[in-house]
């Protein structure tokens, strides 16, 4: 049998997954092959490979999800070996197929493997057969309103809509009353469909406060299966992974053990090879059951690689060209704890609403055991067509408290100017009591607001004091840029009689008007009307202020956007200091008759494709009734009437593109009866 040797190599997905994969390439001297589509052709990964190819049109069915285009780059460039990543093609057998009809080595199991893991209604058979614990459940492709009833009732709600093909908390819908039932289904089959190319949906039983463990297998083709230990994801939004760690804080030696066990015997009851990943709930009662197999790498295998000292890309590499797993992977130890957080482009605030736009800055500070997985930098475009994720933020220490404590700090640290983020939700997360003591499950983001979770980290009195120094870094700005004396501090007036005013407006909507007046001894500053008395401007600038404030000495930092004269309402002010950060609009001087809405207007959220239109021009529709649903980054999201009236006017159709802040419907409140 001839060995195959790796020589140059093809990522088939994008982000950082793919930036990832690059990075060990280099390492080992194989080069790289990115492929990418028009939404990607300035994305870092793009630029991160020593070839990329073109993959025409945006939308992941037109360029990630084609494996000929995908084979035809690998041809074109000379590769002999294509890495999938994960989500697109990674679980695709056809794919796996068809690389090996190509000649090409897959950096994964082979097609039988996926094809029987690839199904989760096929892989529950198998596991129960290999004596794997199973959940009940039930394929629900087909079924009419009435077979699906008896279907739930026979497992018992609360019941669990789940996609057959994919993950990721795509196509997957709680349903808890048989009212919820037959439009879960067609939802989660759509959702599925775009994401995964299969619409296959099915029911199980859904339990209520797990937790979320699964355990990270390597196999060769020598016959060897390891565990390498377990991953901790228990705290999820929408069933999407928001934090992970290992080791868990609830699994000891005699439950890793049990659970090892099991996830070894389901790797060889398909005759596993390379990295997968095997994923249980877990009770109160250390009783555990099979949820899934991953048989690609996870996005969580960083925690893994750090508490164990493992690269887990060059171990799938090495398997892949035949060579046994090495001596560290075969008697792997664990060493401290790492914790992961996903930070997402997205409003937790908003029902986690994706947001899409430029990022202007991403900085993380550098600290001992901090890791970073991005693939956006300074001026990356968020596009509707991909999921919302930045980058992966990882911290190891010797301990689990050191570890949440390093990543907590380091994201509250974090420079993040252009997009809503989910930073201050994870930030909040690290430092919860519950979790800090390990007893976070998955009902954990539903059991606690998330509108209190993701708020501003900075309080009060900082962000009045992050509006002053905006309010100084502007105006410095202005003078800065001035014909006339550009070198007078902000504020100046030969004759001082009042101060310079404006109002910001914060991403929560209150407005904080700022007033301040230079004087020979400092600056005078009054926020909302309140004086914060006589400030010592030690240094000020467009970048921000360096100032002196009731004895206590604090440096703000100010990134400015938009118009810096101010006469536009596209001003934006990112402000951080050590108390948090702060996003500010300047209040326009002047407000666009043209630009006011309709009274009742509905309108898109985020950039996305219209799926459904529920209603027609003249509907009498309630309050909280379905309107229309769009589909943005592979999710659905459905704008509902906020009062009862009617459908004055309707904007859309299905297979409309629309942009934020386009208006979908317009809902009039009803008239009132003029003889009553």
């Amino acid at each position: 049998m001839t060995v195959p040797v790796i020589t140059k190599l093809l990522v088939a997905n994008r982000g950082e997954i793919a930036r990832r994969v690059f990075r060990t390439c280099r390492e080992l001297g194989i080069a790289t092959v990115a492929v990418f589509s028009d939404a990607d052709a300035d994305a870092w990964h793009t630029h991160d490979a020593d070839e990329a190819v073109r993959l025409p049109g945006s939308a992941p069915t037109q360029t990630y999800l084609d494996a000929k285009l995908v084979i035809e780059a690998a041809r074109r460039t000379g590769a002999d070996a294509v890495h999938p990543g994960y989500g697109f093609l990674s679980e695709n057998a056809d794919f796996a197929r068809a690389c090996a009809d190509a000649g090409l080595v897959f950096v994964g199991p082979g097609p039988d493997a996926i094809s029987a893991m690839g199904s989760k209604l096929a892989a529950k058979r198998l596991m129960a057969d290999a004596g794997v614990p199973v959940l009940p459940g039930g394929d629900a492709t087909g079924l009419d309103d009435g077979q699906l009833s008896a279907l739930a009732t026979s497992i018992g709600y609360p019941v669990l809509v789940k996609a057959s093909a994919g993950g990721g908390g795509r196509g997957m819908r709680v349903v808890g009353t048989q009212a919820e039932l037959a439009e879960a289904v067609a939802s989660a089959a759509r959702e599925a469909s775009s994401a995964f190319g299969d619409g296959t949906v099915f029911l199980e039983r859904y339990v209520q406060l797990p937790r979320h463990i699964e355990i990270q297998m390597m196999a060769d083709t020598h016959g060897n299966v390891v565990s390498l230990f377990e991953r901790d994801c228990s705290v999820q939004r929408r069933h999407q992974k928001v934090i992970e760690e290992a080791p868990s804080p609830v699994v000891d030696e005699a439950l890793r053990a049990r659970m090892s066990a099991a996830a070894i015997a389901a790797a060889t009851a398909v005759g596993y090879v390379g990295a997968g990943t095997v994923e249980f709930v877990v009770d109160s009662d250390g009783e555990f059951a099979f949820l899934e197999m991953n048989t690609r790498l996870q996005v969580e295998h960083p925690v893994t690689e750090m508490v164990t000292g493992l690269d887990l890309v060059r171990l799938q590499l090495l398997v892949a060209m035949g060579h046994p797993l090495p001596p560290e992977a075969l008697a792997p130890t664990l060493s401290g704890h790492a914790v992961e957080a996903r930070l997402y482009a997205e409003d937790p605030t908003e029902g986690y609403l994706p947001r899409t736009g430029t990022l202007n800055r991403l900085r993380i500070p550098e600290l001992p055991g901090l890791r970073l997985d991005s693939a956006v930098r300074d001026g990356s475009e968020i596009s509707h067509h991909y999921d919302p994720m930045l980058a992966k933020v990882i911290a190891w220490a010797p301990s689990r408290a050191e570890a949440l404590a390093k990543l907590a700090a380091a994201l509250a640290g974090a420079h993040i100017h252009g997009l809503v983020t989910n930073r201050e939700l994870l930030v909040r997360v690290l430092r919860h009591p519950e979790f800090v003591a390990g007893q976070a499950d998955t009902g954990f983001l539903e059991r606690h607001d998330p509108v209190q979770l993701g708020g501003p980290l900075a309080g009060p009195d900082t962000e009045r004091l992050h509006a002053a120094a905006a309010a100084l870094a502007l105006s410095s700005a202005r003078r800065a840029s001035a014909t006339v004396q550009p070198t007078l501090p902000p504020g100046w007036r030969n004759n001082p009689s009042q101060p310079q005013r404006l109002v910001w407006q914060s991403l929560a909507g209150t407005e904080v008007e700022v007033g301040y007046l230079q004087r020979a001894s400092g600056v005078e500053l009054e926020v909302d009307g309140k004086s914060l008395g006589e400030v010592d401007l030690i240094n000020h600038g467009a970048d921000g202020v360096d100032l002196e404030l009731d004895g206590v000495r604090r440096q703000v930092r100010v990134s400015q956007g938009g118009d810096p004269d101010g006469l536009l309402d596209d001003l934006v002010a990112y402000v951080d200091s050590a108390g948090g950060a702060s996003t500010f609009t300047l209040r326009p001087r002047f407000v666009d008759p043209s630009a006011i809405a309709a009274p009742g207007s509905l309108a898109a959220p985020m950039p996305g494709s219209v799926v459904r239109v529920n209603v027609a021009a003249g509907s009498s529709v309630r309050a909280g009734e379905a309107l229309v649903v769009l589909e943005a980054m592979k999710m659905e999201h459905t704008v509902s009437s906020p009062i009862d009236g009617e459908v004055s006017e309707l904007a859309v159709r299905p297979g409309d593109q629309v942009a934020t802040g386009d208006v979908l419907v317009v809902v009039a409140a009803p008239k009132q009866n003029e003889d009553g």
